[in-house]
C-alpha cells in the first residue's frame, strides 16, 4: 500500500462510509468515492484508482444487496439476468472507449439527465405506487436490454450515474416503487461490479490494503442506507435521487467546462 497519511486515509474511509450509503439508498455513491481517491492519491495511477474503487464499491453493494432482499419484494433471479446483461454491455462499452470523444457525450447525458429532472418533478407519483402484478415477458425483455445491455455499455463507456440510471429505468419499464427499484439495482450492481474487479485483479491494478480498510466503512454506508430507504419509503428515496441526479449533472458540467 502506498504511504497515505493518517488524515487522508480517515477521510477516505468517510467518503466510503457517505458513498455506500448514498449507492444503497439510490445509486451514484461514485460521485463522492471515486474524486475522493483522486484527490486523496494524486500519485496513484488512474487504473489503480479504478480498481480499488471497485474493490471497495462491491463490498458496500453485496451488503445492501442483502439487507433489500431481506425485507424487499425483489426477483433475484431477474436481476441477475439484467446484471449479466449488463456485464456484456459494459464490457462492449469498454471496447469502444477508447475511440469515443467523452467532451461529445457528456453534454448529451446532461441533456438527459434534465430530462429525467424534470419527469421526475413533473411526476410527483412516479415510482411511488406498488407494482400492479408479475412483470410482463415483454417488460422484461424491455428491461434487460435497457437497463442491462444498455446502461451496462454506458457504465464501461463513461460510467457515472450508473445506479441512478438503473433505479429510473426499472421504476419506468418494470412499474416497480422506488425501494424496490433500488433494491433490484443493487443485485444487478453486484454483478456488474464483480465483472469489473475480476478484471482489475487479473490486471493487479488493486491497492488491496487500501480497499480493506475503506470498505469496512463502504460496507457500514451500504447496509445503513438499505434499512434507511427500507424504512423511510420511496418518498425519502424520492428526494435522494433528486438531489442525486442533480449532483450528477453538477459534476459533469464541470468536468466540461471547468476541469
Amino acid at each position: 500500500m502506498p504511504d497515505i497519511p493518517l488524515t487522508t486515509l480517515l477521510l477516505l474511509c468517510l467518503a466510503a462510509c457517505a458513498a455506500g450509503w448514498i449507492d444503497a439508498v439510490v445509486g451514484g455513491g461514485g460521485l463522492l468515492q471515486l474524486p475522493a481517491l483522486l484527490v486523496g492519491l494524486p500519485h496513484l495511477a488512474p487504473a489503480y484508482i479504478l480498481g480499488t474503487n471497485k474493490a471497495v464499491s462491491v463490498v458496500g453493494t453485496s451488503a445492501a444487496a442483502v439487507t433489500y432482499t431481506r425485507k424487499a419484494p425483489v426477483d433475484v433471479r431477474m436481476a441477475v439476468r439484467i446484471g449479466l446483461a449488463a456485464v456484456g454491455g459494459s464490457l462492449g462499452g469498454a471496447f469502444f472507449a477508447a475511440g469515443i470523444d467523452s467532451a461529445v457525450l457528456r453534454p448529451l447525458i446532461m441533456v438527459v439527465l434534465l430530462g429525467v429532472l424534470a419527469f421526475v418533478l413533473l411526476r410527483p407519483s412516479f415510482g411511488t405506487a406498488p407494482a400492479t402484478g408479475p412483470a410482463t415477458r415483454q417488460r422484461v425483455l424491455a428491461a434487460i436490454l435497457v437497463a442491462g445491455v444498455g446502461i451496462g455499455f454506458y457504465d464501461g463507456l463513461i460510467g457515472p450515474g450508473t445506479g441512478t440510471f438503473l433505479v429510473i429505468t426499472l421504476a419506468a419499464i418494470l412499474h416497480m416503487d422506488l425501494v424496490t427499484a433500488s433494491a433490484t439495482t443493487k443485485v444487478v450492481n453486484v454483478c456488474t461490479n464483480l465483472g469489473a474487479l475480476t478484471v482489475f485483479t487479473v490486471q493487479g491494478t488493486v491497492v488491496w490494503r487500501l480497499a480493506a480498510f475503506m470498505a469496512v466503512f463502504n460496507l457500514a454506508g451500504g447496509m445503513a442506507g438499505a434499512r434507511m430507504a427500507l424504512k423511510k419509503g420511496t418518498g425519502f428515496v424520492r428526494g435522494v435521487l433528486v438531489v442525486v441526479v442533480v449532483a450528477l449533472v453538477c459534476k459533469l458540467a464541470y468536468d466540461q467546462w471547468v476541469a
